[in-house]
Formats: C-alpha cells, structure tokens, sequence
C-alpha cells in the first residue's frame, strides 16, 4: 500500500509574536520514501501589524497523489512591549534654590501606537533645598506600560560655602568718595591690565590705566635687567597714574607679576622648587615662609602684586602645567593655599597685613584648570558642581578665609562653558555664594575665547564678572569699544561701579592709594635681599624636603663623601633644567648657568659634599671616565622646560622613541657601577626601565636654584652618620603603566606603582626589585580600537600631540578637538575589517579657512584636506575622500599642516 508524505514542523507549533515587528515563518518540510524531498504548500496568513490569532496550514502531495496529513501552527501576534521613553535633557539636573525650574519632560514612542501620552509623577520645589525625582511613564493601547526618572538636585543657597573676609579694614566710605568722581573713561582704564613691552607711563595716564603686568620673559631693559631698572619703571608707572594735572582723580596703578617659585622673572632672585616639588614636602610652614620671602623680593623691585599661589588639583599627569599644582588632593592644596596667601600678603590683624615687605596674591585658575578632559590645557572641564566644590574648590575656599584679594579666571571650560563667560562661577557662585569682595582679574587674553568675543573687545566676560580684563597688547582697542558698549547698554553703568569699586577696594585695603612711589618704598632697590643667603638657606631646605626616594637597592644611599664619583647626565651641571618652566623665561628655556648667580647646581652640591670629604669627583655628561672605575655614578636626568600647553604629553612614558638617558644608565651598570639616578621632572612619569636600571632613584621634581640641597640628602656627612634623612612623600601618585593618566588617591581600581604618600627613609627597606614589567601596558586605559567600515569620535583618540578638546554643538553634541596649532597630530588605532576602497568624511569647521591636515596610515600619506572658511569654529561641514586600506590592525594618523581648525568625527565606509 502506497504511503502519504509525512510533514515536520521547523519550530513549534504555536508561537507569541510581537505586534508590529516583522514576522518570518519558519516553514516547515515534506518526505516519503519515493520521491525524498515534497514541496509544501502553505495556507493562511499573518498580519503583524494586527493583534489576534492566526493559523497557517501545511500540506503536502508526493508524485502518486498521496496526501499527508495537514499540520498547522498557530501563531499568537499581540503587543507586549511597552512603550520606549526618551528623557528630554540630562538625567539628573542641577539647579540653584529659589531659581525657575522648568521641567524639560519627556516623549515616548511605541511600534503599534506610535507616538504615546506621557504622565508625569512628582514635582520639583525650587524654594526648598534636596533631591527630587520626577518619574515619567507611558502606557500603551495594551496597557503596557513603561517609566523613566530623573534627579533634580536643588542646590542650596550656601551649596558652596559663605567665607567671611577675615580683612576688617573699613575703605567703603573712601572708595564711594572716589568712585563718585571718576568719569567713564578713567572707570574703564581701572579695569584694564595692559603689559609692560606694550604701554608706556604716557599712557597710563593718558587712558588711567589701572594696572600693568609682565608677562613671563618681559623685563624692563632686557633679560639681564638690574633692580634699579625695575623700580625706575615701577617709578614712571606710578607717577604717571598719580598725575592730577588733567583734571582726573589720579589712582595708582598697580603691577602685577608671575611670582610662581619665587620672583622668577627676575635675574638672581631666590629660584624655590616648583608646588609638585613642595606639594611633597608637607609642611604648611614652610609653604608660609616662602611666601613671605618671595614677597619680600618682589618688594624689593618696586613690584605691588603677583599672580600666585596656584589653587589646582591635578588630575590628569599628562597636563603640561601639572608642576604648578601641589598636588592630586585637594587636602595639601588646601592647607598650602591659606599659608601661601599670608605669607605674600601677611595674615589678618597681625602687623605685617600688607606692609612693605608684603605683596597682593592672587588665586589662580578660578576653576577646574586641573581636571580638563585628556589633561588638556585650557581644555574642558567636565564634572559635576559638587565635584567642582569638593575636589577644585578647596584650595580656593582656603584662599578665601585667609583674605586673598584677587582671583584669576581660568582658560579653560566648565561643561562647555569657557569660565571667562561664565556668570554661574564668577558671579553667582565665587561673589555671591562665596562672598568674595576682591577683584576677578582675567588671563592673558582669556576673554578672547569667549564666543563672540576677541582681544580687543569683550562685553560677556566683563558682564560675567571679570573685573579687570588682562589684554596685554589690545588694551587701547579693548578700552575704545568697552566705551561703546557702555553707550549702546550692552555692559550696564551698574556693572562697571561693581567693577571699579572692587578695584579700588583691593587698592585702599592693601595701602596702594595711600603709597609713595616705588623707590621711596620701605625695602626698595635693597638689592642684597634679592637672593640673600637666608633666603637659599630656606630654598635649600625646601629642596631637602621635597625630595623623594622611591628605590635604594642594598641601602646605597647615603653615600659616603670620600668616595670617587662620576656625575652624569644632562641635568648634572644645568640650573635651567633643574628650574623649569617660568623661570626668567616663560618657558624655562634659553637659560645659562651664568643666570643664575649665587644658584647652585646639583653637580655643585655634590662636588662641594665629595671634596670635603676627600672623596674625587668628575663631571661627564655622557658618561665617559678617566682613569680606574669610579665607586658610584650619580645620573642627573629628566624633562627639560615647558611651561603650559607646551607641556601637554600624550604619554606618561619617558622620551618615547629615544631611550638615550636608559641607554647611558644600562651602560654604566654594565661596567660594573652603582649607579644613583637623580630625576628631574614635574610630573610623575612613567619610568620603569630607567628604575630597572638604577640602584638608587630619587624623585628630585624640579627643585630651583638651590641644587646644593641634593646633595644635603644622598650624602652622609664627614663623620660617616646620615646628613639629612629622605622626608618627602608624594603628592602625586605615581604610575605603573605609561596611560595610567587619570591615576589619583581613593580611585576605584587605583593601582599605582608607588601610591599617593609613599617615600622611602634610610630606615627603610626597599623591595623594589629590577624586574618591574617594561612594556608599560600593565593598568591605565586601553585606548580604543575603531572597527571600519564606522564612526571615528575625534576626542577618543590613542595618542596626540598639542591636541586640545572642547564641547561640540554640533548635531549629536559630543565633543570635538579644537584650538589646533601647525605641528599638531592625533592618532587613531584602527581595525579595517576587510582590504579595499573606504570612502571617507571628516566633519571640520574653521573660522577663516585652513591649509588642514594630512592623514597617514601605518606612517603612509593617503590623504590632504584643506579646510574651508566655514564661517566659526562651531559651523560645520563635512569634507570627503577615497581611500584604500590593508585589512588589519592599523594606526591613522592626522598631522595638522595648518592650524585654526576644528574636528568631530570621521567617517569610514566601504565605497
């Protein structure tokens, strides 16, 4: 008897299907014994996009006409998934108490409804402080239902902390007095900062200027200025200003300076080492005392202000002025920040509250400067307020209580808002919440990189609470169009008397209406203080402090003084490397050891500490000896001068590429010698072979003029005992791997290779070792690998060079890397799925246009973009190209031909 085909279900029998998805039958199959394989016929349908219950009918008839029995499936198509809700803005929200809040709401969407009603729960009072959620939820035509919240944060009134200024001098009477008869002009020429190379003492008083700087590298005759030459200037400044013979009220002006390790513009002054160096030493007193004899000094030339102490807290190494923060944690910068205010200005109700061994101090960057995204200088600052206020704020809260009078406005940006804009910081938060009565004094041009703005003019940052605009070349500009947007109301006359009357407040709290002239100053032109013996004595034990030991294999260290010892290395006998940066240049750079007289270099220390001990020593920079082998190489190496965005690095790994400091060390320990490393830098780098390498290692920072106080350390004295223990810890966690970039105390996951505090003793063993891991990939970030054909975001990148990042108003936000200099370049790892032809676009905006950008791959030119005039740095237009690529790991790399140039994202597909 003939058999019928038998028919199998692929899948089951009865399905649930989603509503308004698409639906795909799994079918089935058919057989007998003759024919094999039997097509199936299939009855019925299903309508997705309609709920109910539907059935599909399977038959089958083999080449005989025999018929198999029907199967059936039923399929269930109902809508079970609720709808999707997408919050309108952020997820959480801050807001201040007693402003307006407007709840941005919420959409939802649903695949059968479509667009569904969105109901909201909870409610925000904007009077009363705390956290509130708002919840939204959307039901369906199914009664699914969905819900989404978000936070509202209502900051209190005093969210950031009222500091009560511990300055009781009564001047209001005095400045009102004043004010009232000063005209436009003379309000507006209070308000401007102009620099010494660009503005004579007949123009101070011509446009009554309140103020004159000089800027790192800028001296009054030339590099070698004398004190005399200083105060002669100081001199004319302060006449011209006094000069009633206008008619006007004559206001002094007031000169500001760049005192950030002492007063370091100046030839022979006492160079103290860096804040990263004094950060490790933990001693708020000393932090006092250094202030006071800076200022002392700076008094000495004539000089009435200066723009320290430095209130960041550094939290990414790869920031080129990491060196001016003291460090980390915000609890060193903290204590440091009130010591320092009153040892430039002297402390409340003591004597020596701004006398004349005292100077103004300034606080500096108001705020976030340390926490920019990728460390990049003058960059974006993306942290919530409390992080700001916890971790930023500290410092500047101490300054505050110790009655600092200026704060300095920051370069960079606060979540996209560039802070010589930002009213929210300047205004609401620093004067209003925080109580600050002194002046804000702008950045060297800072105000220029607020939209709309530029050197010569800039209505928003004065409306934001700038009150002093530094625009070194373009103050007459700047005063001219100030003047007409006071006439056309775009900066009220209400604003500019808040100004001027902080102004004036600072000058009459410190003394500086009530001033002779410079060179009638109690301490003027006493040229023996500038780098007097008791002023080394204090640098020389603050370098002692400062210096950390982090590897001393079988306790070389101290070393006897009657041994013969080989100096090494490029930092052996430089008092310009052992400086850094802002020192008698702006970048550190161009300088002799015959600029600084009375220093001492660290070869001088050592060779003082030897031959008093009968030991021998030679100096040898690269590393070549005469005569038997010595008893113990000193190997004096590191970073050479920088100071900000020419600092920015992209790796924390020592001279990457070029190991020639490793390769001296490697040889030295391969002719049998002990080698000490001495290691110059201002910043914690990546150093793991060089450590290998070295018997003894010691973390010197970038310890100043007095490089005698080296030796104090590593040597015993005469007598054999220890001279001078090891007492710095540091300030600054030090890395394990060459990315370890954000790498700070209390982090989740902190691996350091020596933590935040660690710093050997004498009595301490070491366990180093020289086996730490030498490919530096250990911990740290991985940085990312783009798959092509796919989106490449311009911020995420493996490797740059002078590379800055800012928010992206671009459609998608984001972010985007700006500020791009000729010589700039980013790197981009990249994994091409398959060889062939890409097509390729780059979103890039530019005002004025650009020669662009090259693009390599594995080192290979494939591409040239010239960049148009896309009319801002934030309109923007997509270029494009074509391309071939290998298959594989690759890296693509942008090299910036051109500067002024924006980049979001670059695009790679398959042609």
């Amino acid at each position: 008897m003939p058999e019928a085909p038998y028919i199998t279900l692929n899948g089951s029998a009865e399905l649930n299907h989603e509503q308004a998805t698409s639906y795909v039958d799994a079918g089935a199959t058919a057989a007998d014994f003759k024919d094999g394989s039997v097509t199936v016929t299939v009855t019925g349908s299903v309508d997705a996009d309609e709920a109910g219950v539907y059935t599909l009918t399977y038959s089958a008839i083999d080449s005989d006409g025999n018929i198999a029995k029907p199967m059936t499936r039923t399929i269930t198509v109902a809508d079970t998934v609720g709808p999707v809700i997408t919050l309108n803005g952020e997820t959480s929200m801050e807001i201040n108490q007693d402003s307006d809040f407007s709840d941005p709401g919420a959409t939802a969407t649903d695949a059968v409804d479509g667009s569904v009603r969105v109901v909201t729960t909870g409610s925000v009072d904007p009077s009363a402080a705390g956290t509130y959620t708002l919840t939204y939820t959307a039901v369906d035509s199914a009664a699914n239902s969905a819900s989404k919240a978000r936070s509202v944060v209502v900051k209190s009134l005093s969210f950031w902390p009222l500091v009560k200024n511990p300055i009781d001098l009564d001047v209001e009477s005095i400045v009102s007095e004043i004010l009232s008869r000063m005209s436009l002009d003379e309000k507006i020429g209070q308000m401007v900062q102009a620099e010494i190379g660009s503005v004579t003492a007949a123009d101070v008083r011509q446009y009554n200027l309140g103020s004159v700087l000089n800027g790192g590298g800028s001296w009054p005759n030339g590099k070698q200025s004398s004190v005399n030459d200083w105060v002669s200037l100081a001199d004319s400044f302060f006449v011209a200003s006094t000069d009633k013979s206008d008619g006007g009220v004559g206001i002094p002006v007031i000169w500001g300076t760049d005192a950030v390790h002492g007063h370091n513009n100046v030839i022979g002054a006492t160079i103290f080492p860096h804040n990263i160096g004094l950060g490790a030493t933990n001693n708020p007193d000393l932090i006092r005392e250094i202030g006071e004899i800076t200022a002392l000094e700076v008094a000495v030339t004539g000089i009435d202000w200066v723009f320290s102490p430095v209130a960041a807290v550094v939290r990414n190494d790869r920031w080129g002025r990491s060196y001016e923060g003291y460090s980390e944690d915000p609890e060193i910068v903290e204590a440091y920040m009130d010591e320092m205010v009153k040892g430039l200005q002297g402390a409340a109700g003591s004597d020596h509250l701004f006398g004349p061994d005292r100077v103004v101090a300034t606080a500096k960057h108001f705020i976030g400067d340390g926490g920019t995204t990728n460390g990049t200088d003058q960059g974006n600052t993306e942290v919530s307020e409390t992080e700001l206020r916890d971790i930023h704020g500290k410092g500047y809260i101490s300054a505050l209580g110790a009655g600092v009078q200026t704060i300095m406005a920051t370069y960079n940006s606060w979540n996209g808002t560039k802070v010589h804009g930002s009213g929210e910081l300047l205004t609401d938060i620093l004067k209003q919440q925080m109580g600050f009565d002194g002046f804000v004094i702008g950045d060297w041009n800072g105000h220029a990189q607020v939209p709309g703005c530029s050197n010569g003019q800039c209505a928003a940052a004065v409306n934001a609470g700038v009150d002093m605009i530094m625009v070194p070349n373009d103050w007459r500009d700047f005063v001219q169009n100030t003047r007409a947007q006071v006439n056309d109301g775009s900066i009220s006359m209400t604003r500019i008397d808040d100004a001027v009357t902080r102004i004036l407040r600072v000058k009459a709290r410190t003394g500086l209406l009530d001033q002779v002239k410079p060179s009638e100053r109690s301490y003027a032109s006493i040229t023996s203080l500038i780098g007097a013996s008791e002023h080394r004595a204090v640098a020389r034990r603050a370098v002692r402090e400062s210096l950390v030991l982090l590897k001393n294999k079988n306790s070389l260290l101290p070393l006897s003084r009657n041994l013969s010892v080989l100096v090494t290395g490029s930092g052996a006998d430089n008092i310009g490397q052992q400086s850094g940066g802002w020192t008698v240049t702006w970048q550190g750079t161009g300088n002799s050891n015959s600029d600084f007289p009375g220093g001492t270099s660290i070869y001088d220390g050592i060779q003082e500490a030897v031959t008093s001990g009968g030991g021998s020593v030679q100096l040898s920079v690269g590393g070549s000896f005469n005569g038997p082998v010595p008893d113990v190489a000193i190997v004096v190496f590191g970073e050479t001068p920088y100071a900000e965005g020419n600092g920015d690095i992209s790796s924390l790994e020592y001279q990457p590429g070029n190991k020639s400091d490793l390769a001296l060390l490697k040889s030295l320990q391969e002719q049998g010698i002990p080698v000490v490393s001495i290691f110059i830098s201002g910043r914690p780098l990546w150093v793991n072979p060089e450590l290998n390498a070295s018997d003894a290692f010691v973390a010197s920072w970038l310890p100043g003029s007095e490089g005698i106080g080296v030796a104090d350390v590593i040597f015993k004295s005469n007598n054999g005992m220890v001279n001078n223990d090891f007492k710095g810890k540091l300030s600054f966690s030090w890395p394990k791997s060459k990315s370890q970039f954000e790498l700070n105390r209390n982090d989740i996951n902190y691996d350091p290779l020596f933590s935040y505090g660690f710093g050997l003793t004498y009595n301490d063993t070491d366990t180093l070792g020289d086996n730490l891991d030498e490919s530096g990939s250990t911990g740290g970030e991985s940085p990312i690998i783009h798959p092509v054909p796919g989106l490449i975001q311009a911020e995420d990148y493996s490797a740059m060079d002078g590379i800055q990042t800012e928010t992206s108003s671009d459609v998608g936000g984001g972010s985007n890397i700006g500020y791009v200099d000729s010589g700039d370049w980013v790197e981009y790892k990249i994994n091409v799925a398959s060889a062939g032809s890409y097509f390729v676009e780059y979103r890039v905006a530019s005002l004025g246009g650009s020669s662009g950008f090259e693009v390599l791959v594995n080192g290979i030119k494939i591409d040239n973009q010239n960049i148009p005039d896309t009319g801002g740095w934030q309109a923007w237009t997509t270029s494009s190209a074509v391309f071939d690529l290998a298959a594989g790991n690759q890296v693509l790399k942008i090299n910036a031909i051109g500067g002024s140039w924006n980049l979001n994202w670059i695009n790679i597909v398959s042609e």
